[in-house]
């Protein structure tokens, strides 16, 4: 990800300003100072992995990163190929 991560406190912020208090991206972005598109992804992320609202207690900071940030599985040389000339 070439993009910097927000730290997980920050993310946390931004769930809950989504589901306590029903705020739009746009509102979320302005309160944290972050991106719009920022916002969303963190979002889109939270809704596909099933991230519940409130948190889980627990849950730490690691928890909450491997679901948003899951580490993708390795290739192995036999299966990985040339894309085609």
């Amino acid at each position: 990800m070439a993009k910097e991560r927000l730290s997980m406190r920050k993310i946390k912020e931004v769930l809950r300003l989504r589901f306590e208090h029903q705020q739009s991206a746009r509102q979320i972005a302005k309160s944290c100072d972050i991106a719009r598109s920022t916002v969303k992804e963190y979002l889109d992320r939270a809704q596909k992995t099933g991230i519940p609202w409130p948190l889980p207690p627990e849950w730490d900071d690691a928890a909450l990163e491997n679901r948003l940030f899951p580490l993708l599985p390795l290739i192995s040389p036999e299966k990985r190929q040339m894309p085609p000339m």
